[in-house]
């Protein structure tokens, strides 16, 4: 398949978002200025200024001596990048591959996409059409490279879809200006006579190179596409990437709701193959109003099972404004993993933490109730409490040491214990009840004391003595006494509750 570019040329770039801001703009002439060494100078005109001979360069007093009644408005100078920018991302929808043409055009590499829309013509009026519709003047053309692309976008009159392998026919009645030259060189081409691509193609390359250097060669070549030229698209293209564009926007979850089941498809199926799996997607949907929604999904563990990542996105569609309708869609798998699979045992009916199904239901929790609500928890090398477990970093990540269950311990602990008041008899018989909250419990049961000591290498400070005790409702509770209770200023604290 030969490659085709499209290239799209916007003659009155930033005048035309001046306008769409302003719609009394639209029937009165009027030019962007900016000073220039004391003078204030045309750095943009509009269709009907340039009609009346007002052209950049000019001194805004002589074009206003032209037309009296000329708006005069401040140019920016950052506005080309930033519209040029914001129009290559709008054209996503119609090539992954968009590149930005200093300064005032966007290259398109549409190898391969014009058959979505039903022909090259189809697809190249689809654009141009659109773009009108959002108020930008627009020349589009297409060839087989970009420099053929460049020169009939500029300075072609008819034919704007030049066939495969006709761009030397195409570029022949073109003047040299096509060729993206120098103004030096192209003012000594037409000096001497050279006022047609046709002159310059037939010469000989030595002389052409001693008289204008090798800078037209290359250019020449890239036109007829003996040479590659690169460029960078504003957005790279991931390696696992699939679009699916509709003819009629679509407006209704169902029909998001589709087209991602096709997309996940196509990317599961390729995962599959090369014995990968997805770790974290995006989903994105570019509306016809030129905004873009997406929605992101993440799992434990790489997967291609496209049923289970169908749910995780299912779950956020809903957050999707279709608003006028929707007619792209792209599914980015953004981190792949290997699958390695997992050796299953004859004699055992569970494979713990390894279980898939257990990664999987754990990814519906996470993309229900947020990453931050499922936690995993491994014992830490410390005496205290609270010390005594860590957070794991993952699902895979191992135990460095075994949990210590040789004592009861609370289901839920608090991250600091909290103050109570105790009635106890002494000296360390446990407490007879206990107020937390203001809620006075009375014990019924009690086991204790459990002395742990201070970790002396951390801080400094007192041993602990831990009592489990249960009131009079069956609920049990883990408190504790800071200090022997002969000290002057020994506490209790509440510090875990039992199932």
């Amino acid at each position: 398949m030969s490659k085709r570019f499209v290239m799209l040329w916007f003659r009155y770039l930033r005048t035309d978002w001046f306008t769409r801001r302003q719609s009394r703009l639209r029937d009165i002439p009027f030019v962007l200025s900016s000073p220039d060494h004391g003078r204030m100078m045309v750095t943009a005109a509009n269709t009907i200024a340039q009609s009346h001979h007002i052209n950049v360069g000019m001194v805004v007093a002589d074009a206003r001596a032209i037309i009296p009644s000329l708006e005069i408005l401040d140019d920016r100078p950052e506005l080309s990048d930033k519209l040029l920018k914001g129009l290559a991302e709008w054209c996503i929808r119609y090539t992954p591959f968009v590149a930005i043409d200093p300064a005032d055009g966007l290259i398109l590499d549409a190898t391969g996409c014009a058959h979505l829309w039903g022909s090259e013509k189809l697809y190249l009026e689809d654009i141009v059409s659109r773009l009108k519709s959002l108020g930008y003047n627009v020349r589009a053309a297409m060839a087989d490279t970009m420099g053929t692309a460049w020169a009939i976008a500029h300075y072609g009159k008819q034919n704007f879809i030049v066939e495969c392998n006709q761009q030397s026919t195409a570029l022949l009645s073109l003047p040299p200006e096509c060729l993206r030259l120098e103004y030096e060189s192209v003012g000594r081409l037409h000096t001497l006579g050279l006022s047609k691509v046709g002159n310059i193609i037939g010469m000989q390359r030595s002389a052409l190179r001693r008289r204008f250097g090798g800078h037209i060669l290359q250019r020449l070549d890239q036109a007829l596409g003996n040479k590659d030229e690169i460029i960078q698209p504003v957005q790279p293209i991931e390696p696992y990437q699939e679009r699916l564009p509709s003819l009629e926007p679509i407006v209704t979850a169902t029909g998001i709701g589709i087209a991602l089941e096709k997309l996940l498809e196509i990317v599961c199926t390729r995962l599959q193959q090369e014995q990968k799996g997805l770790r974290v997607a995006i989903f994105k949907c570019y509306r016809v109003d030129g905004r873009m929604e997406k929605i992101e999904i993440g799992t434990n563990r790489p997967s291609y099972n496209r049923h289970h990542l169908f749910k995780l996105f299912e779950l956020k569609i809903e957050t999707i404004e279709p608003d006028l309708g929707i007619d792209l869609f792209i599914l980015e798998a953004q981190k792949v993993e290997p699958v390695s699979p997992i050796q299953e045992k004859l004699w055992q009916t569970t494979d713990g933490l390894e279980n898939l199904h257990l990664s999987e239901l754990l990814d519906r929790f996470s993309g229900k109730y947020g990453a931050k609500s499922i936690h995993r928890f491994l014992p830490a090398e410390h005496y205290w409490p609270e010390r005594s477990f860590k957070q794991a970093l993952s699902i895979d990540e191992k135990l460095s040491s075994e949990w210590k269950d040789d004592r009861p311990r609370p289901v839920q602990l608090l991250p600091i214990p909290e103050r109570i008041e105790v009635m106890a008899p002494v000296p360390d018989y446990p407490p007879m009840n206990f107020r937390y909250k203001g809620k006075l419990h009375k014990v019924t049961k009690a086991d204790g004391p459990e002395r742990i000591e201070q970790e002396w290498w951390l801080q400094k400070g007192q041993h602990r003595d831990y009592y489990y005790v249960e009131d009079e409702e069956g609920k049990r509770y883990w408190l504790f006494r800071s200090g022997h209770y002969s000290d002057k200023f020994y506490q209790w604290f509440i510090h875990g509750f039992f199932a």
